[in-house]
Parts: C-alpha cells; structure tokens; sequence
C-alpha cells in the first residue's frame, strides 16, 4: 500500500524536519564537533533501555557526546588510565573528587605546599560540611603516616571513615617535588583514597598510575589523577577545563554519579580547542621544559637572585624524588630575589618585564611572572628566604627572555 502523500509544511516546520542528511564516509583528521542538548530516541523503547551512566550510549548533551567522549578517551590513554570524566575547570574536577568521596565525619589531608583554592575550599565548604582537612609535609612521609594512624578508622556509628589524600607534583609555587613513594606507601598501610593534582606532569613527566613496586611484581600508583587541562592539553590559553581519570571501575562511578548529579559539563567547542591541542601536547611541552631548565640554570648565577626553585635543579627541595620518577619538567619554576630588595623592587621587576606578562595559570604560548608572598602561603617556609616569582615559560625565544631578564635583574642594581 502507497503511503498517502505528506501535507506541505510551513518553511519553518520544514527547516527543523529537513530530512537532507550528510551522507556516509566522512574522514577527516579533527574529530567532529558535536553540539546539542536533546538527544533523540530512534523509539522510546530505546530512550528506555539507556542509562546516562552507559558511556557506550548517548541521552542527553549534558551527559556526553562523540566530541567529550573521545577527549575523554584520549586523554585517559595519555594518563595511563581507563576512565575519565571532564569537568569546567581543574578546581571543579578537585571539588568533584571531594564532594563523590567525602561525607560529614570525614578527614581530608593536604600538602602544606598545596594550590591555594584547593586549601580554601576546605577550610571553608567542606568544613561547613563537617569534613575535617589536615595539612602533611609532602618530603616528609612519617608526617602523613603520623596524621594517618591519629584519626580512626571509623565513625561513632560504626560506619568506615574515608580518608582522601590529595598529592601535588610539584608543590603550587614554591615547587617541591614530593618522596610520592613514601607517601603511597603511608596511604595503602592506612587504607587511605590517594588523588594526584596532576597537571604538572599533563601525563608526560610521570605515570601516575604505575609510580610505585605493588609488591607482587607489578606497578601501582594513585587512585585517581586530576589534570587541569587548561594548561598544556589546551596550549592556547584560551580554555578552562578539568579531568579526573581513574582506572578501577567502582571509584569511576561514585565519581561519575556525583558529577551528573551536579550538572556539571564541557562546551563542545572547548573540547574541540582540547581535542586541537592534543597532539602537540609533547611537543609543548619538551620545549617549555628546555627553555625553563636553560633559564633557571642560567639565574641561579645572576646577582640579586637568591635561589631557583626548580625541581630539575640538584639544589632543589625534592630534586632526588623528581629525578627518580620524572624525564621532564613543567616550564614553570619560581625564584627566591635577595631578601634585602624592598616588596615594591620585587613589583618594579615584574612591572618592567617586557616580554613576561603578568597573569595567573601557565602552558600557553606567552610567558608569566606573577609575585607571591611566601607569608601568605607556608606556616614552615623551611628556610625559603626571599621575595618569591613564579615564572612560566611560553614558546618565545629562549634568548629573548633571558635578555628580558637581564634587563629587569640589572635595573635593581
């Protein structure tokens, strides 16, 4: 039987039913850029059958597209893991890791040296929260260990108490490189989650997940590494995102059901930047490593610079814990100025910087220097005596920069 004809539709109807569709075929290198928030069924027996958490299927924008799930494969094969899931900023994918493993009752630990925003948010939310945070000396193991064996395993109705312990390689700003060993092991002897701020490394220095000897002839490492992609994986400074890759399943999906209960999701044309700036990843990111090491070197013989803080450098606080599990480094360090120049001399310096811009965040193609005042930041300075500037590297000339350095370093007499 003949299908009866359709009635003509109104050019608008029409535009939204157009029924032109691209043929099979297409191949190109770029992944597609797929956009939308609706996803439609082929029949609601299908809309039916699929849950958000089946990452094989689609069901709404929010929750993944072909676009998100490839980044999200890509870059979970980068960080040597099986999972992943993407988040707006590499602060939220931290507060997602908080917020799927921490309850009321809870104890999270800190290094002393960690990114600021991840301190505050436990000072203030997750102690609103009754989650209790504890600071550890990132070289010294024994202190999480200490920290670790003082809180009880368990709440007073009996329920197990987690306990997170976020590690950061390097240290935020002041750069040291933690004895991650010591640390693992602490973790694992007190049953302990562990979660890498991984951003450093972007998947290249270190093998988050392979850090360590398991103690049955094979390797094991953190439970989950967070990678602020942001930085290198974008390269272009011009997006904000994060990512949280695990490998065992169940912690994925405590992971992954607190972050579609939050809502929480990437642009599809920030994930294309991502996607984009992906396969040069390595390529950024040995050339920023070359240029800082041949800058940091060459400063730590100039006048009026105190110390470099550069976890490659033999003098570095760590250096030994860097040079057993790293092959590179960041393009990112922080020098320590003559302690007798005046706050507003470490400004002048920065202010005069031509080709050194000042802003936050770093792994784009423009070098940074930003200020910090260490007595803001370490309660245990441990002997870092100075005006300190975090420097990141871009993709300039190496001689340039040091020119540029010179200038400023010789205009403080």
């Amino acid at each position: 039987m003949s299908q009866a004809p359709k009635p003509p539709l109104e050019p608008i109807t029409g535009l939204i039913h157009h029924p032109y569709r691209a043929p099979e075929g297409w191949d190109a290198v770029p992944p597609g850029v797929f956009k939308g928030s609706t996803v439609c069924f082929p029949d609601v027996a299908a809309m039916r059958a699929r849950h958000w958490t089946q990452r094989g299927v689609y069901t709404y924008g929010l929750r993944g597209t072909p676009t998100t799930y490839t980044l999200e494969e890509r870059l979970a094969t980068l960080e040597g893991g099986t999972h992943c899931v993407l988040a707006p900023s590499g602060l939220a994918a931290i507060a997602t890791v908080n917020q799927a493993l921490l309850r009321t009752g809870d104890v999270l630990f800190l290094p002393a040296n960690v990114y600021g925003p991840s301190r505050e948010l436990a000072r203030h939310e997750l102690a609103d929260w009754g989650i209790s945070h504890r600071l550890y000396d990132p070289l010294q193991p024994q202190t999480l260990a200490d920290a670790l064996a003082a809180e009880p395993a368990q709440q007073a109705d009996g329920r197990p108490r987690t306990r997170l312990v976020w590690l950061e390689a390097a240290g935020s700003v002041t750069m040291e490189f933690p004895d991650l060993t010591g640390l693992l092991a602490a973790a694992r002897t007190h049953g302990a989650i562990t979660a890498l701020d991984n951003t450093w490394g972007a998947g290249l220095a270190l093998r988050a997940f392979d850090l360590a000897d398991d103690g049955q002839g094979g390797r094991c490492g953190v439970d989950i590494s967070m990678h602020a992609l942001t930085k290198y994986p974008s390269g272009g400074a011009d997006v904000l995102m994060g990512s949280i890759v695990t490998r065992d399943e169940a912690l994925h999906r405590r992971i992954l059901a607190t972050h579609g209960r939050l809502g929480l999701g990437v642009a599809a044309n920030d994930v294309e930047a991502v996607l984009r700036g992906l396969p040069t990843v390595a390529l950024r990111y040995h050339a920023q490593d070359a240029a800082a090491r041949q800058l940091a070197q060459w400063l730590a013989g100039q006048p009026r610079v105190a110390r470099v803080l550069h976890p490659a450098l033999p003098d570095a606080p760590g250096h030994a814990h860097w040079a057993t599990h790293c092959t590179a480094a960041a393009g990112i360090f922080s020098v320590l100025l003559d302690p007798a120049l005046s706050a507003a001399q470490v400004d002048g310096f920065v202010d005069g910087l031509q080709l050194f811009r000042i802003g936050y965040s770093w792994g784009g193609p423009v070098s940074l220097a930003v200020p910090y005042d260490l007595r803001l930041m370490r309660e245990d300075r441990r002997g870092l005596d100075g005006h300190l500037v975090r420097l990141c590297i871009g993709l300039e000339a190496v001689a340039d920069l040091q020119a540029d350095l010179a200038r400023g370093l010789a205009a403080l007499g």
